[in-house]
């Protein structure tokens, strides 16, 4: 959430940053300077009230220990009429300040300097890539069509057990997600983060928190007995994990990592690339996660696409960095950088992980502060990563490895799948 310092120092820079975005922020950052002073007139009014009905109060008791009931009476009745004042004043003041507050969560993140201009994914700038591509089969398959060969994930059963996009993984299709998971893991852990492992199920506090509520709240599935929501990535009990929390400025950067399934209900989505496993209801996925000081986050940003390029890069896999557009970004970030591997048999490019810096737009919703050298409470600055999202890299594996004989285990996967080919 922005702050009412970032949007009243300097109107027309918000406008113009929102503008990237593809906003037009300008009726709303005016309902909200509005909004904002009406809401210092109520609470002067309000303090000023409330100052002279305390003032009048301690006349009462002076004027009864002189004796002069009659005047001691006329001020009781001048009390009363001030808390009835007061009351009122309190209740509009309360119902500016959420109205105030549902027009500040409309608006987006500002964008980073550095974000280019554009509304699609066409106008993503490609930083960097990578072409080991590998020589497969002429007939080469689709991995739904290697799943179903190898019987080794069944989309048919999970659409009897549940529906359209939750799969089973069957055997070593089963082993290969259990060794990508704790793969994914081990690597983060080796790189610092902490592995924490949080609820699926998260309240309402925690989805506005991190900004998936109200904005995406079609896209979560949603318990309603009981106001829980099934999480759409691990970054959202994570990041919830400081909540409400004042850390020391030493103990910054906190780092943190954790699998958890995934569940977005992705409404509308159909055709041709969301078939197999390009695009799920219900998926697993291991993410990072970083608390920083805000001085330190773009090099906290750096690193953390460094550490997931480690990663893809360790697959063997075709793979580019992306610097998403304006209009491509999410509501909450401030620069994103999406890995995309590329799957042989379906000649298309396949999102694997977002990396993003939120600055302090998570941080002011959570409140999630720290204190300074001078012992001052500041926002602190989030991030998070997929490292990594398994559907799509596991699309790509089954389908770059492909064989005559069957499909190859990348080397540094043995270990965890106990072999080295599917046959």
């Amino acid at each position: 959430m922005l702050t009412l310092k970032q949007l009243r120092d300097n109107t027309e820079e918000a406008v113009r940053r929102l503008a990237k975005k593809g906003v037009d922020a300008a009726p709303i950052i005016a309902r909200i300077i509005e909004l904002d002073d009406k809401r210092k007139a109520l609470q002067n009014d309000l303090d000023g009230t409330l100052a002279a009905q305390n003032q009048a109060a301690k006349q009462i008791g002076m004027l009864m220990g002189k004796g002069e009931k009659e005047a001691a009476e006329a001020m009781k009745t001048e009390v009363a009429t001030l808390k009835t004042r007061s009351q009122q004043l309190k209740e509009e003041s309360d119902k500016v300040a959420e109205e105030l507050q549902a027009e500040i969560v409309k608006l987006p993140n500002f964008p980073h300097d550095s974000v280019p201009e554009g509304r699609t994914a066409e106008d993503n700038v490609v930083v960097k890539l990578v072409e080991n591509y590998t020589e497969i089969p002429g007939e080469a398959l689709p991995h739904w069509e290697l799943a179903k060969k190898y019987d080794i994930i069944d989309f048919d059963l999970g659409v009897k057990l549940t529906g359209a996009g939750f799969p089973v993984y069957k055997g070593k299709g089963a082993r290969l997600q259990r060794a990508l998971i704790n793969y994914f893991l081990d690597c983060n852990t080796r790189a610092g983060y902490q592995e924490v492992e949080p609820p699926i199920m998260v309240n309402e506090a925690s989805g506005f928190g991190t900004g998936q509520l109200p904005d995406k709240e079609g896209q979560m599935y949603h318990a309603t007995a009981d106001g829980f929501y099934l999480v759409p990535t691990a970054e959202v009990p994570v990041t919830n994990i400081f909540r409400d929390v004042i850390l020391e400025q030493s103990e910054l950067p906190v780092k943190m990592t954790a699998y958890t399934p995934c569940f977005r209900r992705e409404a509308g989505s159909y055709g041709k690339d969301v078939r197999g496993l390009n695009r799920l209801h219900q998926f697993d996925k291991v993410e990072i996660v970083q608390v920083a000081h805000p001085d330190n986050s773009y090099e906290a940003l750096e690193a953390m696409v460094a550490h997931v390029e480690s990663i893809v890069a360790s697959l063997g896999l075709p793979y580019r960095i992306l610097r998403l557009c304006g209009g491509d970004m999410s509501f909450t970030s401030a620069l994103t950088f999406d890995f995309e591997v590329y799957s042989e048999a379906q000649k298309r490019w396949l999102e694997v992980s977002s990396v993003s810096n939120f600055e302090s737009f998570q941080a002011n919703r959570l409140k999630l502060r720290y204190r300074d050298d001078n012992r001052k409470t500041q926002l602190a600055h989030t991030l998070n990563g997929s490292s990594l999202a398994l559907p799509r890299i596991v699309a790509a594996l089954l389908e770059n490895n492909q064989t005559e004989d069957g499909i190859r285990i990348p080397e540094v996967l043995i270990p965890y799948t106990g072999f080295d080919f599917i046959k």
